[in-house]
């Protein structure tokens, strides 16, 4: 508590017990329970994005560590500050190889920027401060704690808060002179954004340099955090199939990389290359993403010579309008981002069915985009549920996959418990749709076998599921029906989800 953290994301066991006991003799720390690990890692993933404070996660063994990696990874991803602390066995037990007994620190490398376990009792409150640094530092944090180390009796008081802050490194004066004769040539150039370059501060310095130089604003596909809507420069997302992002970027003569790294395609196919940019293209590194991101962008600006530029006070761009009464993903898009509140925290893992909605919602109210930063679904419920536990005042939308739900619906149950602002809208195409596009682009016809591994059948019912946890939950079949619903939900407090039956 001392050094920051007041929040733990539990789904405990037995040898987490003694952690669970010593949250009541902390005042002020809070314990948030998840039905499922996944659910635990993806909540204080959001509640990083939204805070910039780390959250704790507490996990029972390798199993559980096992149920969270996903979201793990996308944490890691995102480069989310999160304090992954994991009870193992009693080291003296061990050695019986009891039934839980796994390799734990194997299973927590790969979704750890930093890993320990704590060896002494006398030590636990070290490791845990350095944990926490590295946690703020922008990784996830894992410490394995075996029960008879919480258990054992350490001599002294807390362990002080450390009150270094993490330092960045600084611009590159050479890279930033690199990058300003690039932009200001009449050749078309891009600046492409990540991480805090996606902020408030950042955001503000890259409109100033677009203005200056008519340069366009890109960013990855799935960025961890984006301002956007109105009053915010105008930000491209590169597309999702490595096809049109080669197509996207071939047009630029230069492209200045800040806070992220040149983009690669997700998967291999054959005869793309994994690079997308093109080889003849000038790539500029302004800033690599531990970098003091900001201040790279605004020495930028400042060597350009731009003013700043008030975009609030530039006419919106025209806003989205549904298309008669179907439920098409454009006629989806545009009720929400016609309709979403101002300030509202989108958490977007629409996946096929949403792509329309980040072209839409350009035109909507200001609010923060968060996305699937690592590609393993299951992330858009949990995190918006800890997105709602960082910001109480706002609220949040998770614009949502039916497939992809299905593997952290237990969130409901935790925003229903803690009578979160968050409505869910469930995108229900009844399947895995984008396994029936890959197959297509790759010109195949699916024979019943491998149509049976791509749709839903029985289909879910996700009213009645929301209903079971305890959310309340309303199936719509029409844009007139989904408008109401929204806005009912938008007015109402507490949790709530919408099956959007897509066509």
């Amino acid at each position: 508590m001392s050094h920051g953290v007041r929040l733990c994301f539990a789904n405990p066991g037995t040898t987490e017990l003694p952690l669970v006991e010593a949250l009541d003799a902390v005042p002020g720390m809070r314990g948030v329970l998840c039905l499922f690990e996944g659910v635990a890692s993806a909540a204080a993933d959001g509640y990083a994005r939204m805070s910039g404070r780390p959250a704790m996660t507490l996990l029972h063994l390798g199993p559980g560590l096992a149920n969270a990696i996903a979201n793990l990874h996308n944490a890691r991803r995102a480069r989310s500050p999160l304090l992954n602390v994991i009870g193992d066995h009693a080291r003296w037990h061990r050695a019986a190889d009891p039934p839980l007994a796994s390799d734990l620190m194997s299973l927590a490398r790969p979704v750890s920027g930093w890993l320990r376990a704590a060896t002494e009792p006398n030590r636990i409150g070290r490791d845990t401060a350095d944990a926490i640094a590295a946690a703020r530092a922008g990784c996830v944090a894992t410490l394995v704690a075996p029960q008879d180390v919480q258990l054992g009796a350490a001599s002294g008081g807390p362990e002080k808060p450390s009150t270094a802050r993490a330092v960045r490194p600084q611009p590159k004066e050479a890279r930033v002179e690199q990058a300003a004769r690039r932009l200001r040539t009449d050749e078309p150039c891009a600046l492409f954004l990540g991480g805090s370059g996606l902020g408030s501060r950042g955001l503000a310095a890259a409109g100033r340099i677009a203005d200056a130089t008519g340069c366009r604003i890109l960013c990855d596909t799935f960025p961890a955090r984006l301002e956007r809507g109105r009053g915010w420069p105008a930000v491209e997302r590169l597309p999702y199939f490595p096809e049109q992002a080669m197509q996207c970027l071939a047009v630029f003569r230069a492209i200045v990389f800040a806070g992220t790294v040149p983009p690669v395609s997700f998967f291999g196919y054959p005869g793309v290359p994994s690079q997308l940019t093109d080889p003849q293209t000038d790539s500029i590194r302004l800033a690599e993403p531990a970098d003091d991101v900001c201040a790279a962008l605004e020495q930028l600006a400042d060597a350009i010579g731009s003013g700043r530029a008030d975009h609030a006070a530039r006419p919106p761009p025209s806003a989205a309008r549904a298309s008669g009464n179907r439920l098409t993903p454009e006629n989806v898009a545009a009720v929400v981002a016609d309709l979403q509140p101002e300030g509202a925290i989108v958490m977007d893992e629409g996946l096929t069915a949403g792509l329309p909605y980040f072209e839409a919602a350009q035109s909507a109210p200001s609010h923060t985009y968060l996305a699937l930063t690592g590609g393993a679904i299951g992330q858009g419920l949990p995190c918006a549920t800890g997105a709602a536990i960082a910001c109480p005042e706002r609220p949040v939308i998770a614009f949502q996959a039916d497939g992809s739900a299905l593997y952290t619906l237990q969130a409901l149950w935790t925003q229903a418990r803690e009578n979160l602002n968050v409505t869910n809208l469930i995108l229900a195409n009844r399947g895995y749709r984008i396994l029936e596009l890959e197959l297509a682009r790759t010109g195949v016809v699916p024979g019943p076998q491998a149509r049976a591994l791509t749709r839903f059948d029985p289909v879910p019912n996700w009213a009645q599921l929301a209903r079971g946890f305890g959310v309340p939950g309303v199936r719509v079949v029409d844009v007139d029906s989904l408008a109401r619903e929204f806005a009912h939900a938008n007015r109402e407090p507490g949790p709530h989800l919408i099956e959007v039956m897509v066509s």
